[in-house]
């Protein structure tokens, strides 16, 4: 059974499936660990591409030294992580935001930014204040900042006023796929035009005129297709479904 701390052994290993593109499961099936501490462990030490297992183990090595020995784990019905999370266990949920963050990456995410929306989605509110992104993240305010700044230019996120404090709230909500998919839109379309725009400029007769003109028609009628799709599943699954008072008719 392997200890607490990854071994200089545990961070090769990480580093070589890193490198065989695995996932962060795989690797933690590899090495018997969590997926939650492969997708920890790598974050905090460069991220996929500027991961290093003989720097990450003597950043963690000093880490270890300064925390000395560890307290005795609290009783899960003591530990103020489990009220944090809802009642669930916290390793739970440290999955789960483990591999939602993975797959979100994987979708094209910068890492930071998947991080701090799996945090969003995986709690029951769908908001978290700057504070609270920073403790549950362990980063920096100044990454959490970077990372909600794109988040809303994506439309993924949106900033609320927390009622009970002058603090502002980091949210989302059960709309927030239909708005991402017209904020894409939006940028598929303009890549459209600019296609069409530059074939006119080119000539539409010549091969690269003939490319980019077929390119902007082809975009514009899947986008006219998502659109549509969208839209009608959005009102199939509204962002606040009428609750039922009883039986059906």
């Amino acid at each position: 059974m392997p200890g607490d701390r990854l071994t200089l052994q545990d961070r090769q290993q990480i580093a070589a499936g890193l490198r065989e593109e695995l996932t962060y499961a795989a690797i933690g099936r590899r090495i018997g660990r969590p997926t939650s501490t492969v997708t920890r462990e790598v974050m905090r030490n460069g991220g996929p591409r500027g991961y290093r297992a003989e720097a990450a183990d003597r950043l963690g090595t000093r880490a270890g030294r300064r925390r000395g020995t560890a307290a005795p784990t609290p009783s899960p019905s003591l530990s103020p992580g489990w009220a944090e999370h809802g009642g669930r266990d916290p390793r739970l949920v440290d999955e789960v935001d483990a591999q939602s963050t993975e797959l979100m990456i994987r979708a094209g995410l910068p890492p930071m930014m998947a991080r701090v929306l799996a945090a969003l989605f995986t709690t029951d509110s769908g908001s978290l204040t700057s504070a609270e992104l920073v403790r549950r993240l362990q980063v920096s305010p100044a990454s959490v900042s970077k990372a909600i700044g794109y988040l809303e230019t994506q439309e993924l996120v949106e900033r609320e006023r927390d009622p009970h404090s002058r603090a502002e709230r980091y949210a989302v909500d059960e709309d927030v796929a239909f708005r991402s998919i017209v904020a894409g839109a939006r940028n598929q379309t303009r890549i459209a035009e600019a296609c069409r725009t530059a074939a006119r400029q080119l000539g539409p007769t010549t091969p690269a005129g003939a490319r980019l003109e077929n390119t902007g028609q082809f975009l514009l009628h899947v986008i006219d297709d998502l659109l549509r799709s969208a839209e009608h599943w959005h009102t199939v699954y509204p962002a606040h479904p009428r609750e039922t008072t009883g039986a059906d008719d």
